[in-house]
């Protein structure tokens, strides 16, 4: 099989309200950087790769000035979003090139490991996709409207990104009408029918959503960096 160029879009176009911040939580600091600055860096060690960022308009030149004050130099494209995640990927993956391997990154999961993306480019190249998944620690129970009962965790993964895909098959995908069972990039995909294939993703690829989220994610820094 040939090898495909790989591409990193990375979807920040959200406004992070749950943050309860003015900032959002794309460019909240962790160990004294945005974010955004450490999801990039995730993949920096990744050769020959392209990135693409979504931002929300009204983010862009906030963004230059954060790569500015930070002596941020990854090179990228930069693409507006949209009003809602299913229509900033579908902006971004028009930057996008046919027949090439792209990687479809939340700006918010900034500790995704090296292990974890090579997983999904290896199985992502082979196979057509490749979705990363933990497993989960906590008890589940499922309710409905008028009781809840216990679900054995061991039939459930909690899903992460970077989600990749050989582009011609996700940017068809997207060209569909969207859909509030759209979850996820995966989701899109196996809408039309297609398999998605699962990963080993890592623990601490967390999603930075609420304040409490930060706190842990000081630890986890600290925790990467002390290996």
């Amino acid at each position: 099989m040939p090898n495909r160029d790989k591409h990193v879009l990375i979807v920040a176009g959200g406004k992070g309200i749950r943050m309860g911040d003015k900032t959002p939580k794309q460019f909240c600091p962790i160990a004294g950087k945005p974010i955004l600055v450490h999801a990039f860096n995730a993949f920096a060690n990744i050769r020959n790769v392209r990135f693409t960022l979504v931002l929300n308009y009204d983010h862009i030149e906030y963004w230059r000035k954060l790569c500015l004050s930070h002596d941020f130099k990854i090179p990228h494209d930069i693409v507006v979003g949209g009003s809602t995640r299913f229509q900033s990927v579908k902006n971004g993956l028009k930057n996008i090139p046919a027949q090439s391997l792209v990687l479809i990154h939340d700006a918010a999961r900034p500790f995704v490991s090296k292990d974890t993306i090579y997983n999904v480019i290896n199985t992502s190249s082979e196979k057509g996709n490749a979705v990363p998944v933990v497993n989960f620690n906590d008890s589940l129970r499922q309710k409905s409207k008028i009781k809840n009962s216990f679900i054995d965790r061991n039939n459930f993964m909690a899903v992460q990104t970077p989600q990749g895909f050989h582009s011609e098959l996700i940017k068809s995908a997207y060209k569909q009408k969207y859909n509030s069972s759209f979850t996820d990039d995966a989701t899109v995909l196996e809408s039309t029918g297609m398999d998605i294939y699962l990963v080993d993703g890592n623990t601490e690829n967390i999603k930075i959503t609420n304040p409490i989220d930060l706190v842990v994610g000081e630890g986890i820094h600290k925790h990467i960096k002390g290996k």
